[in-house]
């Protein structure tokens, strides 16, 4: 077991205000640290865990911690606004930086063309076929389509270190051997989503408390990997979830600045695309891109958690934002083209990159019809994006980005981007991005049941370890979860009433879960229907579905 305090140390960094303890083995952490996993199944988690490395994750905690919990606090208050009857608005005390006249840093090494993006966890098949997809950029993710199982993050740091040397591979159980295709430079451009600011470490505790996963996970990233990266002509880079405010962004450039400076790595290197994926942060986007300014590397249109988002937030408020089934709500309703379109017009007036949402359409090589039905809707989706002014968009599938690429070349021809097209037209106003009610569409028990069955296969898959899932055709993560279980929670207390006539009730609720788990197979779904029953069923609304699984992984 990880589980002892540091006692005597010698010295390997040293600054005014700190010192790095080089330990010999994990028998010894700094003082007040404990470590409460063993190291996982490889002896090469030593590798991630060196004491070094444990040592800056746990400086950036207690440099950065108490700030981030401050931060979370604000979250609650602000929330309990909304449930008083208070509303959403651009900041009067930000006018000025709305104002101003400013920019933020011009595209970084291998974040200038990034027209086609791929999304994935950071296991080692996902990993080599990402890089060797053909997109311009690889997310690399640590929050949404991962779960924290402590094997997990150790390995995904493991193989985002191997990448950088060019020694990662992959052996499937079948033999099936997977190698990368070129050297790290020819490949697409490593960016890391560390964990959101609300989400814990809870194998590392810090005098007596669960460490940030969001510190963790840039910490470890960044020690491990800033200067390899470097050394391949690029950078670390990072996308950043779920924030909801631009002093959480100033919270994490300050922490870019410090981590920089520690590791004599030149300001400016560290950059930061933020996902605009809180109905909070759609308010806020030019206040995020001024925060992270020479560290900025654009927004993000993060719509599945958007909507998430939306929900969570107006949840008590009846039926003013109540919205349909969840896949009848695309990029064309009112509200998210306003979203879309201040986000494009943010950006580009700011000189970053705007990088479309999603395409979480998995090509089904069995079925042509379906394949070719899902693929013109995707299609349809990405031509929007580029005509609208989008860079470039995400995709879930390596089978896509061929797609992706051709609908953005055939917009963007040899340019890298589509920075100089200022949206002058778009004149985006509070109540438009508010506008819930025009979203077209009806609830249906047809989708009730899709939102009870796809929330529970995810939690069974997430509770096992596996953040992405294919459900139906489509690439699952923790937003579209989020998305199903939300509903769900509002409908019921809403007294929603379905297109059949029939009102969504705790006691409907219940039967369709039951039937559903038993189409599923219920000895196969105990833990994951425990876990949807508590955050479904429960008077008080459960802020992130992630929170209350992680409490039953261990």
């Amino acid at each position: 077991m990880l589980v002892s305090i540091f006692e005597n140390t010698h010295s390997c960094f040293h600054d005014t205000e700190l010192e790095y303890f080089f330990v010999a083995s994990y028998d010894r952490l700094p003082p007040g640290v404990q470590l409460t996993a063993t190291q996982g199944s490889s002896p090469l988690h030593d590798e991630v865990l060196t004491p070094e490395a444990v040592a800056f994750v746990v400086d950036l905690q207690r440099r950065f911690g108490a700030r981030r919990l401050d931060l979370l606090h604000t979250r609650v208050g602000r929330q309990n606004e909304i449930k008083d009857g208070g509303m959403l608005a651009f900041l009067p005390e930000t006018l000025d930086v709305r104002s101003g006249d400013w920019t933020v840093a011009g595209p970084a090494p291998g974040l200038v063309d990034r027209r086609v993006e791929i999304t994935g966890p950071t296991d080692a098949k996902m990993a080599i076929n990402a890089l060797n997809s053909g997109a311009k950029v690889w997310l690399a993710d640590f929050e949404d389509a991962n779960t924290p199982l402590w094997e997990n993050m150790l390995e995904g740091h493991l193989n985002l270190r191997n990448a950088l040397d060019g020694t990662l591979t992959f052996a499937s159980a079948e033999g099936k051997k997977y190698a990368l295709a070129g050297a790290v430079g020819e490949l697409a451009t490593i960016v890391v989503r560390p964990r959101g600011w609300h989400l814990p470490e809870k194998h590392v505790i810090v005098d007596g408390e669960p460490m940030s996963g969001s510190l963790f996970d840039f910490g470890m990233y960044f020690f491990h990997c800033a200067q390899p990266q470097l050394d391949a002509g690029k950078g670390p880079y990072f996308y950043l979830p779920k924030m909801e405010s631009h002093l959480e962004a100033r919270l994490w450039n300050d922490v870019f600045v410090y981590a920089q400076e520690l590791m004599g790595i030149p300001g400016g290197t560290i950059r930061a695309t933020v996902l605009i994926e809180t109905i909070w942060a759609a308010f806020e986007m030019e206040e995020i891109l001024y925060e992270l300014r020479e560290h900025s590397a654009g927004l993000n249109a993060g719509r599945w958690d958007y909507l998430f988002s939306i929900i969570k937030v107006f949840r008590t408020r009846g039926q003013e934002f109540l919205l349909p089934d969840r896949n009848t709500v695309t990029m064309t309703a009112p509200m998210m083209r306003a979203y879309t379109d201040l986000l494009v017009s943010t950006c580009h007036k700011r000189g970053a990159h705007a990088i479309g949402g999603m395409a979480a359409f998995i090509p089904n090589r069995r079925n042509a019809e379906v394949n070719d039905v899902a693929m013109a809707k995707v299609r349809s989706d990405k031509e929007r994006e580029a005509g609208d002014g989008f860079d470039g968009s995400w995709v879930a599938h390596p089978d896509l980005v061929p797609l992706c690429d051709e609908v953005f070349t055939a917009v963007l021809g040899q340019r890298p981007n589509q920075r100089e097209r200022l949206r002058d037209d778009v004149h985006v106003t509070a109540e438009q991005i508010l506008d819930a009610r025009s979203t077209p569409g009806d609830v249906t028990e047809e989708g009730l049941r899709s939102n009870i069955n796809v929330a529970i296969q995810y939690l069974a898959s997430w509770l096992r370890g596996g953040g992405a899932v294919a459900i139906n055709n489509l690439m699952e993560d923790a937003a579209t979860a989020e998305i199903c279980r939300s509903q769900v929670w509002q409908w019921m207390r809403n007294d929603v009433k379905l297109s059949n006539g029939e009102v969504v009730t705790r006691e409907m609720v219940v039967r369709i879960l039951g039937e559903e788990i038993d189409k599923l197979g219920a000895e196969n779904y105990v833990e994951a229907r425990k876990t949807f029953e508590e955050i479904t069923l429960a008077d008080e609304f459960v802020d992130f579905l992630t929170l209350a699984a992680y409490e039953r992984m261990p």
